[in-house]
């Protein structure tokens, strides 16, 4: 593991524009805020603590959106590098970032927002031995795990669960994004929600994880279902929808630190498809075991030949 806390040096670009310290590049970065977020809140914002394991469609631009929004502390996990598929969504994917560790290039991005922030960064993953270490401390928790690793997802929302933290997952399907916030004492657990059972299929597992995202699958009208290979891993993502997730949860994050009101935890949920100008907010009480889920599940599996 490679670990660091980092505070960098201002620069000569800083202090020509007469920030010279810390508190002058809070003041005057995140001035713009203000009548949104008091100044009490930016600095509650500055020392929260923001976990994000997965840097790749949608945890790179978690960490860029908090970061820009004055977030000063996180915690990051990613074993993986750039490919070139990853440059039609995942921020730092490059021509030049090929190759690179995507850790590594997102903390340069970082750092480069805000010279002051605080990064610890476990380069491989999570793990059932880091877990505990990577969740300590941690204000709020944002799911940025590639969709079809399900095990490091379950053990990822176990731990938060039994540590008391809220955890943010927003997911891109088609053009469309699913919020969801799975809260320690009025959610249901990963495994009561989703309905996954440790018998069943690869597919069928993130079959049921689709749908436990998208009770309400908008973007099936539109979407070719010969793209997608749960046996392979694959299927279609859009840089629209890997941004609109961002922002939700960048959202619900601020929302959770400064107990701002209005959070609706799972078994509540949210869906927007920019496609289709529709959006959708529901409770889905049993979850994926409810009836209407399993003719969904059933259905599907049928279609997709599972």
């Amino acid at each position: 593991m490679w670990h660091i806390i980092k505070k960098s040096n201002i620069g000569r670009r800083l202090t020509n524009f007469g920030i010279k310290s810390e508190k002058d590049f809070f003041e005057e970065v995140f001035r713009p805020q203000r009548g949104l977020i008091s100044q009490e809140e930016q600095e509650r914002l500055k020392h929260a603590t923001v976990a994000i394991p997965g840097l790749g469609g949608v945890g790179g631009t978690h960490l860029i959106s908090l970061a820009r929004s004055g977030v000063g502390r996180f915690k990051i996990a990613e074993f993986d590098v750039f490919e070139p598929r990853n440059i039609s969504r995942q921020y730092g994917a490059r021509v030049d970032t090929l190759g690179r560790p995507k850790g590594k290039v997102m903390l340069e991005e970082a750092f480069r927002i805000n010279p002051f922030l605080q990064l610890e960064f476990y380069e491989e993953g999570i793990t059932p031995e880091n877990i505990n270490a990577f969740l300590e401390g941690v204000d709020v928790v944002i799911d940025g795990i590639e969709f079809f690793a399900l095990e490091a997802r379950k053990l990822l929302y176990d731990t938060a669960r039994e540590k008391g933290i809220p955890l943010i997952t927003a997911a891109p399907l088609g053009f469309s994004a699913s919020l969801l916030v799975f809260h320690p004492e009025e959610s249901p657990s990963f495994e009561e929600y989703f309905a996954i059972k440790p018998d069943m299929s690869p597919m069928e597992k993130a079959l049921l994880f689709a749908l436990g995202l998208a009770p309400k699958p908008f973007f099936l009208k539109y979407l070719d279902l010969k793209s997608i290979d749960l046996k392979a891993g694959q299927g279609p993502a859009s840089v629209i929808a890997c941004y609109l997730c961002s922002a939700l949860a960048a959202m619900e994050a601020l929302r959770i630190i400064l107990g701002k009101p209005g959070l609706k935890p799972v078994p509540h949920y949210l869906q927007i498809d920019l496609f289709l100008h529709k959006m959708h907010q529901g409770y889905l009480k049993k979850g994926n075991k409810s009836a209407s889920q399993r003719l969904k599940f059933f259905y599907l599996k049928r279609k997709l030949k599972i």
